[in-house]
């Protein structure tokens, strides 16, 4: 399908950036699932405040026909580097990593977020309206700092929640960083642990003579301590992933696994641990001898099991087309079993709530924040395109680079001066 235009367009366009002044907005005729159909989104204010059949439209709202088409929540990618890479072969726009000096777990790339990236309009315009945005690694291994939880507005504050999440890669591909084994990657993960929980006891540090972690690395590590920061696990093997559950078990934190080829042959003893799998529906094919189980319909066995999913897509896809990569992996996974509402609350409420967004964005619902999507087809259908995108109530613009540049060069104005 195309973006063809229907007869609210014009009002979205009059919405996008008309200011922060406080409005009512009624979405009619939204079909909100599959058989969801003829319901009301009402925004006020920039928040949700009905999302129903049978919901009356309040006095002097301004009113947008989808006319039965799908409306969704924002699309949420939950594994990107959007405002931290813009090309990756120049390390003057790359900041996902820092491969020298103290800092470990206190990497932290909130400082480094790039509001005015031109791969972020490209994901707005793709329905992402927030994003997981993490590091790729630290001075200090196994760990590879902390991430983000962006919101994809328009203007200079992109940043919905820093500290967000705490990474760390295990696994043989990241062993060398580590000394050479999988082995000392767990050894060291527990012993940087083990030194956070004694600062928490004491309130300082065992001693430079027995303790391999500077200040700074152990402060960072006490929200995850305390339970408040999920820890997320760069994990692809079966072997791998149990040690991930174990290690919840041993030192009560929250547990995220990022990757999961194998988290399938586990999605018993993850759904018993309550540990969500961040994974890419695209796997099949091993890249490495630890992703040997990978399967395609992984997130279906997942879901299944009752393991909260969420959805990213590595290689290039980390930032450019990060959302249409994104549905069309989504896509796929409802293609090898997944449902299609389970694909969707992947894409949405599933990420907000790993990475402790939840309480504001992911559903359609009274008191969230209104990132809301009018799609001219079924979102997980690649052809299909936003016509509206709202981000806290306010329409963004779907223009990007990439459409200016082919208006611009459109065959038809081949003579135009």
């Amino acid at each position: 399908m195309s973006r063809t235009p229907f007869a609210a367009l014009a009002l979205a366009a009059a919405l996008t950036g008309a200011g922060a002044r406080a409005e009512t907005i009624a979405v009619v005729h939204a079909r909100l699932g599959p058989d969801r159909v003829d319901s009301t989104v009402v925004i006020v204010d920039g928040k949700v405040s009905a999302a129903a059949r049978d919901v009356a439209v309040p006095p002097g709202a301004r009113t947008i026909d989808a006319e039965g088409r799908f409306v969704t929540p924002g699309l949420m990618n939950a594994g990107t580097q959007l405002g931290l890479v813009e090309v990756s072969s120049l390390a003057d726009t790359s900041d996902q990593a820092v491969n020298s000096g103290p800092l470990g777990p206190a990497f932290d790339v909130q400082f480094a977020l790039n509001a005015n990236s031109i791969l972020l309009p490209r994901a707005r315009a793709d329905g992402l309206t927030r994003a997981g945005s993490y590091p790729s690694g630290s001075a200090t291994a196994p760990f590879t700092g902390q991430g983000a939880a962006l919101r994809l507005s328009e203007g200079p504050d992109i940043l919905d929640r820093p500290k967000a999440m705490m990474f760390a890669e295990l696994g043989g591909f990241a062993a060398a960083k580590s000394g050479g084994s999988r082995s000392a990657e767990w050894g060291l993960l527990r012993n940087a642990l083990d030194e956070a929980r004694q600062y928490q006891k004491t309130g300082r540090a065992a001693g430079p003579r027995d303790q391999l972690l500077n200040h700074l690395d152990i402060e960072a590590l006490q929200p995850v301590i305390a339970g408040r920061m999920p820890l997320a696990l760069l994990a692809s093997r079966e072997s791998d992933i149990r040690q991930a559950i174990r290690l919840a078990d041993d030192y009560g934190v929250r547990v995220t696994i990022f990757g999961g080829q194998e988290a399938w042959r586990v999605a018993h003893e993850l759904a018993d641990h309550h540990i969500a799998v961040v994974l890419n529906p695209f796997d099949d094919l091993p890249w490495t001898f630890d992703q040997i189980g990978a399967r395609l319909d992984n997130a279906d066995l997942l879901d299944r099991a009752g393991v909260m999913i969420a959805f990213n897509v590595p290689g290039i896809h980390f930032n450019h087309d990060a959302g249409l990569a994104l549905r069309e992996a989504a896509g796929l996974a409802v293609a090898n079993g997944l449902s299609w509402g389970a694909a969707m609350r992947a894409l949405t409420f599933n990420a907000a709530a790993i990475w402790g967004i939840d309480d504001h964005y992911g559903r359609l619902a009274a008191g969230q924040d209104a990132d809301l999507v009018i799609w001219d087809g079924d979102p997980l259908q690649p052809a299909s395109a936003p016509v509206l995108v709202m981000i806290r109530g306010k329409a963004v613009s779907l223009e990007t680079r990439q459409s200016a540049l082919a208006k611009r060069y459109a065959p038809a104005k081949r003579d135009d001066p």
